[in-house]
């Protein structure tokens, strides 16, 4: 390895939006590695119990019902620990419902976390943001570097980056005036077990999963080209573990695979890990009321993920399916 990590274990860390998709997945890599506490805070709106079914008698992973809105909470919740992982926050669809509400958790909901940090005196800080803060980028590889193309994006779309750009640029501005550490990760499209339905585009995987194992074709929307980066929840939770651990901080990185998969793609990847060639997909009018960024191109660069923390995706597209599949399989009987 290129870079030193601090040890986990032994560790406190707080997880906001600890009953996510990607909260549940840090929480099992840090209890893993050894971390003397894990707390899962979450006010439930969005994220669900059975996330951490797995996780509720767990003594080291215990879970706190509380709101980033409220900061006496969250100054109660991040007491003498070493990390916190904020993953709090209001994804694009959430945003398209409610955008009052989402606009206030993103924004004065990482206020209020990097308060609380640093009233408590928190080491570090590990920020979900999104590869939503380039808008429609239009030069390949996408680096961190790339300006923010908001021109044609639908508004949530633009709410949603705006919202982490805003988040990204309050980790800066505590680091410098607080000295608080931060790395930021802008994840492309997550998806694995545990998978939600409010995922602009890793809910898509789920359903063409859901439908082959159904006997039943899977229904594309268009004409199969609209491509993303899809990459693996237990990757993201090792992104965010050597964030948090890494000497190297103060980053702006992309969590993706740079590997740009097509619609089509992903439904013809369903169709033979289920052994249901006979099948072909459907293809009809694209009626989502909100749509992603994406066009047929994206190129995201995940070198400086390599460079700066270590990080490499271990888990392809193949497998990622092959792996939600058996957990579809089990969770449905």
């Amino acid at each position: 390895m290129r870079n030193q990590h601090h040890l986990i274990k032994d560790q406190s860390f707080l997880i906001t939006g600890g009953a996510s998709l990607v909260g549940s997945h840090i929480a099992d890599e840090l209890l893993a590695q050894g971390a003397k506490e894990v707390r899962l805070f979450d006010n439930f709106s969005l994220g669900t119990t059975s996330a951490i079914a797995h996780l509720l008698n767990n003594p080291r992973a215990p879970l706190i019902r509380g709101d980033v809105l409220r900061m006496n909470e969250l100054i109660d919740a991040a007491k003498g620990v070493d990390g916190v992982f904020a993953m709090a926050g209001f994804l694009t669809i959430p945003m398209a419902k409610d955008p009052v509400l989402g606009v206030s958790v993103n924004t004065m909901g990482m206020v209020n976390t990097l308060e609380a940090c640093r009233i408590n005196g928190v080491r570090r800080i590990v920020f979900s943001s999104s590869v939503a803060t380039y808008g429609n980028p239009i030069a390949t590889p996408v680096e961190e570097a790339a300006p923010y193309r908001y021109e044609a994006l639908q508004p949530p779309s633009l709410l949603y980056g705006a919202s982490k750009l805003m988040g990204e640029a309050l980790c800066a501005q505590y680091s410098k005036a607080y000295g608080l550490e931060f790395n930021v990760l802008r994840f492309s499209s997550v998806y694995g077990e545990r998978q939600h339905a409010r995922a602009l585009n890793a809910v898509f995987v789920a359903q063409v999963c859901d439908k082959v194992r159904a006997g039943l074709a899977p229904v594309i929307g268009g004409d199969g080209s609209e491509v993303h980066d899809y990459v693996y929840v237990t990757d993201v939770a090792q992104a965010c573990a050597l964030a948090m651990t890494s000497y190297s901080h103060g980053h702006i990185l992309n969590i993706a695979t740079g590997i740009d998969t097509t619609h089509t793609a992903v439904a013809e990847i369903a169709l033979k890990i289920c052994g249901r060639t006979d099948l072909k997909p459907k293809y009809q009018a694209d009626t989502r009321t909100v749509k992603p960024a994406a066009g047929s191109v994206l190129g995201f660069s995940r070198e400086a993920a390599k460079n700066n923390i270590d990080w490499e995706p271990k888990v392809d597209i193949q497998s990622g399916i092959t792996r939600l599949i058996e957990w579809q399989k089990k969770v449905s009987h």
